[in-house]
């Protein structure tokens, strides 16, 4: 008789925990096509469930196409044509570079998975109830983890806690709070601005002054402001860490790291209207590349989008439940 993957001390609803077993032994070709199933019966009695719960769980398997009923006969596996792999993606927000991390994830998997897209705009309620709403109905969830404020790390862990282990895949931030293994490919968002900032150090000696313009109402994660601190303090330079460009008065002499491009837009446009000499009397670095920062020569530090889309649906093809951190790389142009 079919054996489920079944846990009656788990937190997911029973009927869910037989949805996903059951499709999960289908993509892994322990249930084939055609092949009947055990009854509704014979599954109530073996594993002490009430009939609507296998009811219930054999229903959602039809509606999914997972399975078919022959009437006075029982239920059948379906082809595999209809069974693709479906991958439920939550990320934080929709920017450009989330697209190349979106469509390099789906350039890899191709036509073996329906993959969905949803935001939780860095709030644990809605990220809480799209999963709540979503659970069993996917054979993966991809998530990037980023919540703000910090306190609501804590009701998103109970939400990751939900979701089986080997369906979850952490995307773009660390979650070490999160102890069961499961598949991750992120930034290290502290260490990465540090080594960044050390492999420029030779074009940093020219100025004595680092500012930090990063926006506390951006969701930005804090550990570029701990990497950045800790990268100043080691070598000795002054720092400041401010919101906004607005009101900088701009120094010779000083180096701006830069996260959102109206600040850099900002200080551009005062370098120029100051005729101050862009890489010699100012400097500039700004997180993340596009055509316009190669346009106007600025030194970009930046994640791997594409790669990060890459791997994760690799590894997920390759049922890899491992940790990796992504590449991040630095660009040098004239603006240091």
């Amino acid at each position: 008789m079919y054996k489920l993957q079944f846990n009656p001390n788990e937190k997911t609803p029973k009927y869910k925990q037989i949805v996903q077993s059951i499709i999960a032994d289908i993509e892994r070709a322990v249930l084939k096509k055609n092949e009947q199933l055990p009854s509704i019966s014979e599954l109530s009695e073996e594993y002490y469930l009430a009939r609507d719960t296998v009811e219930k769980a054999y229903r959602e398997l039809k509606e999914r196409g997972f399975i078919s009923s022959v009437q006075g006969k029982g239920f059948y596996v379906n082809g595999t044509d209809n069974n693709k792999m479906r991958i439920l993606l939550v990320f934080n927000k929709l920017s450009s570079y989330k697209k190349l991390i979106y469509y390099a994830f789906l350039k890899v998997l191709g036509n073996k998975a329906n993959v969905d897209l949803q935001i939780h705009h860095y709030d644990a309620r809605i990220f809480a109830e799209i999963i709540d709403n979503s659970l069993g109905k996917y054979n993966y969830y991809v998530i990037m983890p980023h919540f703000f404020p910090e306190n609501e790390k804590g009701a998103a862990l109970k939400t990751l806690e939900k979701i089986p282990s080997d369906e979850l895949i952490l995307l773009d931030k660390d979650l070490p709070e999160y102890t069961k293994p499961c598949l991750s490919v992120y930034q290290d968002f502290e260490k990465d601005i540090f080594d960044a900032l050390d492999e420029l150090r030779d074009l940093l000696e020219k100025y004595n002054r680092m500012v930090l313009v990063f926006p506390s109402d951006g969701n930005y994660p804090s550990e570029i402001v701990k990497g950045f601190r800790q990268f100043c303090v080691n070598f000795g330079k002054d720092f400041v860490i401010k919101e906004n460009a607005l009101d900088e008065i701009l120094h010779i002499g000083t180096v701006y790291l830069v996260v959102e491009e109206t600040d850099l837009a900002e200080l551009v446009k005062k370098t120029r209207q100051v005729d101050f000499k862009l890489g010699e009397d100012i400097g500039i670095i700004s997180f993340n590349e596009t055509t316009l920062k190669e346009l106007l020569e600025i030194t970009v530090i930046t994640t791997d989008f594409e790669t990060m889309g890459r791997t994760a649906a690799a590894l997920l093809l390759d049922k890899k439940q491992i940790k990796i951190k992504n590449p991040f790389y630095t660009i040098r142009r004239s603006s240091l």
